[in-house]
């Protein structure tokens, strides 16, 4: 099924749904994620019965500031859907959708860890990639570019964005 075919299919209860690049992708507010999430894998035209990813993106003095995007797959008709939900600043909170998806159990983690985002209800919502004791998020665009302070063989090398030639 073609991408304005698919959203033909989804505009029916969400009539914002957008078409760029052949590919659809529906915003909703996070009250409405596990709903959303429901009909768009139940119904069986659609079948969005496989969650590929959860990612988010950073843009700074944006309202909102965040966006998480999960992509949905159907295994039944070979079709892909986005869905977006954007996140104000000071409440980066957002449903879990594990009990949904279990496939998402590592990707909420891994956006937890990379953006802050909390997945509220999450059987186990704890960094995965990063060390235990590491503040802050790297993928948000606030923090420093170049990493950490780092000991090679004896010497000091400075993050990139702060070193001197």
């Amino acid at each position: 099924m073609r991408a304005e075919e698919l959203a033909g299919l989804v505009r029916s209860r969400y009539p914002d749904v957008v078409v760029a690049r052949a590919e659809a992708t529906v915003v909703v507010d996070r009250s409405d994620l596990h709903d959303a999430l429901a009909f768009l894998r139940d119904d069986s035209m659609l079948s969005l019965d496989s969650l590929s990813g959860v990612t988010a993106t950073d843009w700074p003095g944006r309202t909102p500031r965040y966006w998480l995007a999960y992509d949905l797959y159907s295994m039944a008709h070979k079709h892909r859907l986005r869905l977006k939900v954007g996140l104000i600043d000071d409440d980066p909170h957002v449903p879990s959708i594990v009990v949904m998806y279990p496939t998402a159990n590592w990707h909420e983690r891994e956006t937890f860890d990379f953006y802050g985002i909390v997945f509220d209800g999450h059987p186990d919502l704890r960094r995965i990639l990063m060390p235990d004791g590491w503040e802050g998020h790297p993928l948000r665009k606030t923090e420093d570019l170049g990493g950490v302070n780092t000991r090679y063989r004896g010497a000091f090398i400075p993050p990139v964005d702060r070193r001197t030639m």
